[in-house]
């Protein structure tokens, strides 16, 4: 009850006059404003501004290069057939030129659906049909990279959104997948559902996984039971599923495709075919693929990786040692590409799909270069890893003219319709080596050009046929005249000043007329060299 021990108030500060002085608050202890809300547009560009990089990367890549080879025929012609012969499937490509193996329509049925609008209004305002072929590449870029945002997305979830920047960043630098993401290949449609199925895994949803790759391997390309075994073991093995519901669903799932595969392609092949059925039988069990040509066991891991990863290949070994989280994913993916290497024939294009899950390993090990930037030895690191990635954006450079050249028969065809715009009825020859690089149904115009693709004619009964014109890849033949010939890229050539490599070029298709029709030899043409 002692007054004095009772805790008194805090104390007042007295000025100098012993008044109190006022309570003052710093800025410090005020409240900061709350920052402004984002605009729209910078909204958008937060959320698909890497997507909007890709593909203005992909896209430009369609735009500057917009012919196709003789692997991405079956699905082009398709495209083209479904798209302006719709139910008249006696007037389709395939059953004229069928291919060594059947493929499935799905692919191209998808894709000529979503590109349909773009199509119709194509059509409608008389633009040519080299347009229709851009749009349906645009529309399967489009769908590709949906696929690899997904993918993406649960990258940015799983390591953080530095790794996310770099994944796109070196998938930006490499020249294969944006360039092979608008070509109608299977194997490229293939890869959407691998991609799919990479977003499942590391979302924790493995049954999906499976599900996205039977139908991959079902229903668009055989080998990718490859990958499938592979990744289904990992997960058997780190039991994220029991056997008996792998087995449910995998039987359930691989019935259903075969299914709907078999009774779509066989209302379009006018047989009972289940396509990748064939394409197993002829590659694996007959093993006719190495009449296509073959390579060393080690080539996948030597060259196809490599020209294809770039800085990324190295760092994706890194990645591995630095970060152990992703090694359960990378080593089903490797032993994939290991397998792979059994069969004797090769292309880059068969383990395109193991890239994506590389360069997630790749972009740890460039983020952890980051991260340790300012520490000794790791900036000598860092630096030299810029400079890698500027090599890297240098070589796809160059393989990408590299690529702008290698479709003479396109590029030829083009010239063709330029040079002659009269309304006389024209019938063109186009030899095989033409066909095969760059010209498709989509290259084609209406009347007065009509199109002759007639196989075995040898060179001397040329001058019995009546054709106004020839695209082939003889520079003399009997009663033409060579009118202009188209250079296509050869090979590179290292040389002693800037730039170091340089491209050899050399004619490979050449355009003749028909000595007897004057309306021909009256156009001013450039000649053959």
């Amino acid at each position: 009850n002692n007054p004095k021990s009772r805790s008194p108030g805090p104390a007042k500060r007295l000025g100098s006059s012993g008044t109190p002085k006022a309570r003052t608050h710093s800025p410090a202890t005020e409240m900061a404003p709350p920052p402004p809300a984002p605009t729209p547009a910078a909204r958008l560009l937060r959320e698909y501004g890497w997507d909007l990089m890709l593909g203005s990367i992909a896209a430009f890549y369609a735009v500057m290069v917009p012919y196709t080879k003789v692997e991405e025929s079956f699905n082009v012609q398709a495209m083209h057939d479904i798209l302006y012969h719709n139910h008249h499937i006696e007037k389709y490509d395939h059953l004229e030129f069928p291919g060594v193996v059947p493929r499935t329509f799905i692919g191209a049925l998808v894709i000529a659906i979503l590109s349909s609008p773009a199509v119709l209004i194509i059509r409608v305002f008389h633009v040519p049909k080299i347009y229709s072929l851009l749009a349906v590449r645009l529309v399967l870029g489009c769908v590709i990279l949906t696929t690899l945002r997904l993918f993406r997305v649960e990258v940015k979830r799983k390591f953080g959104r530095h790794v996310e920047a770099f994944f796109v960043v070196l998938t930006a630098i490499q020249f294969h997948v944006l360039f092979y993401s608008t070509r109608p290949l299977p194997n490229i449609l293939a890869l959407a559902l691998v991609n799919l199925a990479y977003s499942f895994w590391f979302k924790g949803n493995y049954l999906r996984t499976l599900q996205a790759l039977i139908v991959a391997a079902v229903v668009f390309r055989c080998d990718m039971i490859l990958l499938l075994g592979t990744i289904g073991a990992a997960l058997l093995l780190s039991r994220s599923f029991s056997l008996m519901e792998a087995i449910k669903c995998c039987i359930s799932t691989a019935l259903l495709c075969i299914g709907f595969t078999v009774l779509v392609d066989s209302i379009m092949w006018q047989r009972i075919l289940w396509p990748e059925f064939e394409v197993f039988w002829f590659n694996s069990v007959l093993n006719r693929s190495s009449e296509w040509g073959t390579h060393s066991i080690h080539w996948y891991f030597t060259s196809a990786l490599p020209r294809s990863m770039l800085v990324a290949y190295p760092l994706c070994l890194v990645g591995a040692l630095l970060d152990r989280r992703i090694v359960p994913y990378v080593l089903p993916v490797t032993l994939f590409v290991v397998l792979y290497s059994k069969l004797p024939h090769k292309e880059l294009r068969f383990i395109i799909a193991a890239v994506p899950m590389l360069n997630v390993s790749a972009s740890l090990a460039a983020n952890r270069l980051y991260n340790n930037r300012k520490k000794s030895g790791w900036n000598f690191l860092y630096v030299l890893m810029l400079g890698a990635f500027l090599a890297s954006l240098g070589y796809s450079a160059v393989s990408f003219m590299a690529s702008y050249s290698n479709y003479p028969g396109g590029h030829a065809l083009k010239a063709l319709h330029e040079a002659d715009s009269s309304m006389k009825e024209k019938v063109l020859h186009i030899d095989v080596l033409t066909a095969m690089s760059g010209v498709s149904r989509f290259c084609e115009n209406e009347y007065p050009w009509r199109y002759s693709k007639e196989e075995d004619i040898s060179i001397e009964e040329y001058q019995n046929r009546n054709f106004t014109y020839l695209l082939n890849e003889h520079r003399y033949v009997s009663g033409y005249k060579c009118l202009f010939g188209v250079d296509g890229f050869s090979r590179a050539r290292i040389q002693p000043r800037f730039p170091p490599l340089s491209l050899v070029k050399v004619p490979k298709v050449f355009a003749h007329g028909n000595t007897g029709d004057p309306g021909v030899l009256s156009l001013d043409w450039p000649g053959c060299p």
